[in-house]
């Protein structure tokens, strides 16, 4: 399915991504009432990274993902779970049948739909009084590898932004007027990878690619020769997995 942003070529990557943090998963199931068999529709699913945090909290998943080759290494890592299945669709069209699911959740793929759109079919999909979540995982740029990684990209793109991923959520999921209070959920993860993993990782990076034109090879290269002169053999990275939820009203 073809979408504004084409990531076939960055799926294998994807898979070096970090994983979501457990205790803010755990909170938002909890805050939610969300319980073993809920059904979950996981919009913009990619490689199955918060697909598999529900699984394996045994809900019940249809996961939706527009991109062939992220779809196909997600339906490869989650073959182990019957309680997953595949779709293909958007935010906006996720061709999932109304009124279905205990919760909508986007991870690390809402800021890539139309999201008042992608509010509205969530409407659509929810039973009841469901729930909506979106998440990221955001790196903590404090840290000094972290710092000497955003040098080199502001070096290269002095306008260089995150857009909405980094964005509180907070205002356009009020202005939907279709959910209530909007919970704030943060909770730690720390990612360990060999240097030849992070560089794979940051070459998975899509917002990076889109505004770095043809400087994003230069910029890869240039993170890479800064993590070998570390010395580091393995390179700790710290995130914060942030969290939007609210329920519909």
């Amino acid at each position: 399915m073809k979408t504004e942003w084409d990531y076939t070529d960055l799926a294998e990557a994807y898979l070096k991504r970090p994983d979501y943090s457990d205790t803010a998963i755990d909170e938002l199931l909890s805050l939610a009432g969300i319980a073993p068999g809920s059904p979950i529709c996981d919009v913009g699913a990619g490689v199955a990274h918060l697909t598999l945090k529900l699984a394996e909290r045994q809900m019940q998943v249809n996961a939706v993902e527009p991109n062939d080759a992220m779809r196909a290494l997600g339906i490869k890592r989650t073959e182990a779970f019957s309680n997953v299945q595949w779709s293909e669709g958007t935010g906006e069209e996720t061709g999932q049948p109304s009124d279905s699911f205990a919760m909508v959740s986007f991870g690390s793929s809402f800021n890539v739909t139309d999201r008042p759109r992608a509010l509205l079919e969530t409407k659509r999909l929810l039973q009841g009084k469901g729930w909506f979540a979106a998440m990221w995982n955001h790196r903590d740029l404090d840290d000094p590898i972290q710092d000497a990684i955003e040098e080199i990209i502001k070096a290269a793109i002095p306008e260089y932004g995150y857009g909405t991923r980094r964005e509180d959520q907070t205002a356009v999921i009020d202005e939907s007027g279709l959910f209530g209070q909007v919970h704030r959920i943060a909770g730690g993860v720390t990612h360990r990878q060999s240097v030849p993993e992070v560089v794979e990782a940051w070459r998975s990076h899509a917002t990076l690619h889109r505004q770095a034109g043809d400087k994003f090879y230069g910029i890869i290269n240039d993170i890479e020769k800064m993590l070998v002169d570390s010395g580091k053999d393995e390179i700790i990275i710290p995130y914060t997995t942030r969290i939007w939820t609210a329920q519909l009203k």
